[in-house]
């Protein structure tokens, strides 16, 4: 693979393909597109590729899920991601895993994560593309885009590449201190196709100021087992409670299905019969407080919240069976009204993007601009926590690499 520098040597300024973005999409269509026999050249703002794969999954990288289907992933289309998602599977991805001996393991709920470091996924896409005669130029900025005659001129800081074929792999803007940012986006508008809003996803939720009053002292709390719902959507994963709000698996999942003004219900103990648990106890010793009964399936300071924000401070016995109803529902039942999120900061994916309905399901092509891709984030296609978004960024990538 060639590694092109800012200055220095005359390089070669035209490419059957240029990719834009060295991230999990924009490797794999390269590598794809240089097994073809094409001549591609991927370029990066960063002085690094594949920067997110890095940080991800606490530097282990989730890199794809053993349960990757068409249901996992949001978009105004969701027949769109079928296509890529069947003829590139997880298995396919495992595959060249296994090839480079990188060994892994499965987590939870079918995630799975490198056993050693991120960096390992990184280098196997850059052998991969080395392998493939891809060129790879880093720390490099696009500053203009235009039509040519045989396809596209994209112009940098000090030359200007033509190309047959351009592939927008830039992402969406979800964590900026990386660089992300909208381009994918502007090229898109500049090229007549329409961008579902962008919002951010996989992201903590926050609260008002009069609940986080009543929440704050809870920061830090985990409860492992946790279902999260938001109408017929439910996410039973873990809730942390923080600082600002809730965030956990569970709330983060079900933060790219919440919209401003939605309600959200979290149960704290599913699979608990909260009434039935508190009259037995009550039946055994009704001097016990209520939040002593409740902390034996809650953290503590979480039980006596629940009991403080029922005005509960007598005993078991002092409560009727309505209290212990109302109980039950405060621990299974709570519904809260989440004022935001964390934002574009904390988000780990971002929701909407380039409209599917302008790209070719089979090879990621807008439809009006021949030559013109649009891959990974940077899609209006997203996917659930725990490994999708990768495969999807694989399955995209490898779309249309087989096509640019």
């Amino acid at each position: 693979m060639t590694h092109l520098s800012g200055s220095g040597r005359k390089a070669t300024t035209a490419f059957d393909v240029l990719v834009l973005g060295a991230g999990a999409a924009g490797m794999m269509c390269a590598i794809e597109a240089g097994r073809r026999g094409r001549s591609v050249l991927v370029i990066d703002h960063a002085e690094a590729p594949g920067e997110k794969i890095r940080i991800s999954g606490g530097g282990r990288c989730n890199f794809t899920n053993l349960g990757t289907s068409p249901k996992n992933f949001l978009s105004q289309n969701p027949r769109f991601a079928i296509s890529a998602l069947a003829r590139y599977t997880q298995r396919d991805f495992i595959a060249l895993v296994d090839s480079h001996r990188i060994a892994w393991h499965e987590k939870t709920l079918g995630q799975l994560f490198c056993d050693g470091s991120a960096r390992q996924i990184i280098a196997m896409l850059t052998d991969e593309m080395d392998r493939a005669g891809v060129t790879l130029r880093l720390a490099t900025g696009v500053e203009d885009i235009a039509r040519s005659e045989d396809g596209f001129a994209v112009r940098l800081s000090d030359r200007t590449i033509r190309c047959a074929s351009l592939v927008v792999a830039s992402g969406g803007k979800s964590i900026p201190k990386m660089g992300a940012t909208g381009l994918a986006y502007d090229i898109a508008a500049r090229f007549g196709l329409a961008v579902v809003p962008p919002r951010p996803a996989l992201v903590p939720l926050t609260f008002a100021p009069d609940m986080l009053a009543t929440l704050t002292p809870l920061a830090g709390i985990a409860v492992e087992e946790a279902v999260v719902g938001h109408g017929k959507t439910r996410f039973a994963e873990a809730v942390l409670f923080t600082h600002r709000g809730l965030s956990g698996p569970a709330v983060l999942q079900i933060s790219s299905y919440w919209r401003e003004g939605d309600d959200i219900v979290v149960s704290l103990a599913p699979g608990v019969n909260v009434v039935e648990g508190l009259k037995a106890a009550r039946t055994r010793n009704g001097r016990q407080a209520v939040q002593t009964v409740l902390a034996e399936i809650l953290p503590r300071r979480l039980a006596q919240a629940v009991a403080a924000s029922q005005g509960l401070t007598g005993n078991l016995a002092d409560c009727s069976d309505k209290v212990l109803a109302r109980i039950d529902a405060a621990v299974n039942a709570w519904r809260i009204r989440p004022a935001g999120t964390e934002g574009w900061r904390t988000a780990e994916v971002t929701l909407g993007g380039v409209d599917t309905a302008g790209l070719d399901q089979q090879t990621m092509a807008a439809k009006s601009v021949p030559g013109l891709f649009f891959i990974g984030e940077a899609v209006d296609v997203t996917g659930w926590l725990g490994g999708y978004n990768f495969q999807w960024a694989w399955s995209s990538g490898w779309a249309a690499g087989k096509a640019a």
